[in-house]
């Protein structure tokens, strides 16, 4: 029996990002309020500053967390 992949979309990983800057960038925190494991959020956030986050490609690390989701 496999297990299922969890697949998240570009916006919800983008609001994520925002929110680890509003926990002062307490991961940890993050991952729990989400209910997402720690170890996805950091690799997650470590894309975003490097800026290579599927759908994040055309904004700098400094805009990402200003970017608008509507």
């Amino acid at each position: 029996m496999s297990k299922k992949h969890k697949t998240y979309t570009t916006e919800f990983k983008a609001e994520a990002i925002k929110l680890i800057e509003a926990n002062q960038g307490n991961v940890s925190e993050t991952a729990r309020q989400l209910s997402i494991s720690m170890q996805t959020l950091s690799n997650w956030n470590t894309k975003a500053k490097a800026g290579t986050l599927a759908g994040t490609k055309q904004y700098s690390p400094d805009r990402l967390c200003c970017t608008k989701i509507s």
